[in-house]
């Protein structure tokens, strides 16, 4: 199989990353912070370690306000839910996935928030001075995605998180592409949260992501349980980072994104530059077709090695299929969560073709992938 589908889950994993987290998951088993013997002291010790590296891989400063999700969808629900009150107002784009469109949707529909999208340009970019456009007196956060799930534009947050903290406003990112494959300053842009997810670029397991917050926001909980600290209350913590963890977390998925986080600080720079190159052979190839259009793909400044496209005449669900069907290549067909992003392209009715490469990715396996293409497209 030919895999360029690592927008959605990158595969193949690294397999020494994913033994050694079990190696020490077997010898560490014990719940983080659920007991005062020293195997359960030694496994929160090992769960503090990560949020530290996490800290310094994402160029922040204070390890107490990671909190550890299932994933990036999770911890956006976290913050939404648990940061926004009756009456305000929230600054997204259309550029978003559905784990960003969906709760605001949901708030909205419940007489709880209003919020407005911004557009995004020719380019696939979203422009500052469109977001400071969009701001109105009850807005309390701006929230965008750091680089798009279809087109693979990453957004100038340096310049967007001036902008807004000129104005007072908080930003935040969701970085489920971005983390991993291109670097992240949380400190030096000035954003105030950061989602993130282990089973994409940090080349982790599923089922473990996080939430990293500034000082300024302090999102309430909302999921309560067991945290091992202050039992006697009724009441959930408020101490980060277990406000808004309940329950015992995923250790083995702990431990196998530490293991990962690892490798990719090491590889991600150079992985970063060769997958780069193999997409521009991939766009070259694509280009060339008769009935082959490639959506914001036209230089490649500021993009992750994602390519979308759509062939005249044909549904990109069946074009999927014949890839997979008949040339054993894994792409995605489809609307990708992002709907509003299809709208815009003029793509919702019959969707696109999204191809995304990851650090494994062969120049033999584009070449496969453009030959596919020249059957389908002829």
């Amino acid at each position: 199989m030919i895999y360029l589908d690592n927008a959605a889950t990158s595969f193949p994993k690294p397999a020494e990353c994913l033994q050694r987290a079990l190696e020490r998951y077997l010898q560490l088993g014990a719940s983080p912070g659920r007991g005062g013997y020293d195997l359960a002291v030694e496994a929160e010790a090992a769960v503090s370690a990560v949020r530290r590296k996490l800290c310094r891989f994402f160029g922040a400063e204070e390890d107490d306000r990671i909190c550890f999700t299932y994933n990036a969808t999770d911890a956006l629900n976290l913050l939404i839910q648990g940061l926004l009150q009756p009456g305000d107002h929230v600054v997204s784009s259309r550029l978003e996935h559905n784990s960003v469109l969906r709760p605001l949707h949901h708030l909205q529909r419940q007489g709880r928030i209003s919020f407005d999208l911004v557009p995004f340009n020719p380019d696939g970019f979203i422009e500052p001075e469109q977001v400071v456009a969009a701001l109105k007196p009850a807005t309390k956060l701006v929230i965008l995605t750091h680089a798009s799930n279809v087109l693979g534009t990453v957004q100038p947050v340096k310049e967007i998180a001036d902008a807004c903290r000129a104005r007072g406003m908080p930003l935040v990112l969701d970085a489920s592409q971005s983390a991993g494959a291109v670097p992240i300053r949380f400190k030096d842009w000035g954003v105030q949260g950061i989602a993130f997810t282990g089973h994409k670029s940090l080349l982790g397991p599923t089922g473990i992501g996080g939430l990293m917050l500034g000082p300024e926001l302090n999102p309430e909980s909302t999921r309560f349980g067991g945290t091992g600290i202050d039992s006697r209350s009724p009441y959930h913590t408020q101490e980060y980072p277990h406000r808004l963890e309940a329950g015992t977390i995923n250790f083995l998925g702990v431990l196998g994104l530490e293991a990962s986080l690892e490798y990719v600080d090491q590889t991600y720079a150079s992985s970063y530059t060769r997958e780069m190159s193999l997409l521009e052979e991939l766009r070259d190839g694509l280009t060339a077709l008769p009935g082959v259009r490639i959506y914001c793909c036209d230089h490649l400044d500021d993009h992750l090695p994602v390519l979308t496209c759509t062939v005249a005449g044909r549904d990109a669900e069946d074009v999927g299929a014949i890839l997979d069907g008949d040339f054993g290549i894994a792409a995605r067909a489809g609307l990708h969560c992002a709907p509003f992003v299809h709208r815009d392209l003029g793509t919702l009715e019959k969707g696109a073709l999204r191809f995304s490469l990851g650090p494994f990715t062969t120049e033999a396996e584009i070449d496969g992938a453009v030959k596919a293409m020249t059957a389908i497209a002829r």
